[in-house]
């Protein structure tokens, strides 16, 4: 399986972003798909996830602001990112549990600036 994201890019404070992460939700009964970011000289840290029961969860620090979300006929998962802050500045992975097994996707870089 491989996990394909998308959508990152350079804005300014107060911008909006959606990243897009392929993974393949619609052939598998028990999922979580979840985005996780690292920023320069930081640990790796989860921003929101959503499960194959459609339950969310975002990091306090996104809460009101990110947004995660699930398409299964496109097997998308999407974290639309608004009133972005220059502390959101990183790298976003994607994260996806499939049926017990573990995949991780390639990175895609969010900066912003003030």
């Amino acid at each position: 399986v491989r996990l394909q994201a998308s959508g990152g890019g350079s804005v300014q404070t107060g911008g909006s972003l959606r990243l897009s992460c392929a993974v393949p939700i619609s052939s598998y009964y028990a999922y979580v798909v979840s985005w996780y970011r690292q920023a320069p000289g930081k640990q790796r840290e989860l921003v929101a996830r959503v499960t194959s029961t459609d339950d969310k969860h975002h990091a306090a620090a996104v809460k009101g602001r990110f947004t995660v979300s699930q398409d299964a006929a496109v097997n998308t998962v999407y974290l639309q990112m608004d009133n972005l802050k220059p502390e959101d500045t990183a790298v976003y992975y994607c994260n996806a549990n499939l049926g017990g097994a573990q995949y991780w996707g390639q990175g895609t870089q969010v900066t912003v600036s003030s």
